[in-house]
């Protein structure tokens, strides 16, 4: 009898620990499908911020793009600007400051003529002022 008692026993335990097993799979099985609502929930949500982040990023990138082709037209444009100012300083040297140099050489020498003419004459000059100074009495 005690055998019985024994086997009963481990039958008892056997069918407990399966009852604590199938427990635990049900348990298991919905805190799966509670788990899997959850994440739909969470898609459902996040699907509308993700597809605004995406917009974002290509406004981002055609805003970029648009401003990469500003600054080489504007990269061109001075360029080109600074390349007509000197060419325009090349044709004003060349027609304005050359002739303006040679003239000013021309005068110089013009001056110096003059200047020394006007030696050449100084001397005579003093001589009659000399003349005048012995006829003055006073």
């Amino acid at each position: 009898m005690t055998e019985a008692l024994l086997l009963g026993a481990i039958a008892a335990a056997t069918v407990t620990m399966a009852l604590i097993q199938v427990g635990a799979l049900v348990y298991v099985s919905r805190l799966g499908r509670r788990l899997e609502q959850k994440v739909a929930e969470l898609e459902l949500q996040l699907e509308p911020i993700l597809e605004r982040l995406s917009a974002i990023t290509t406004d981002a990138a055609r805003a970029a793009s648009l401003a990469v082709v500003q600054l080489e037209r504007a990269d061109a444009l001075v360029a080109d600007f600074t390349q007509r100012a000197e060419q325009t300083m090349a044709v004003v040297q060349q027609a304005i400051v050359s002739p303006a140099r040679e003239w000013l050489a021309l005068l110089s020498g013009v001056r110096a003529g003059v200047t020394a003419l006007g030696g050449l004459r100084r001397p005579a000059r003093s001589r009659v002022a000399e003349e005048e100074d012995a006829l003055f009495i006073g």
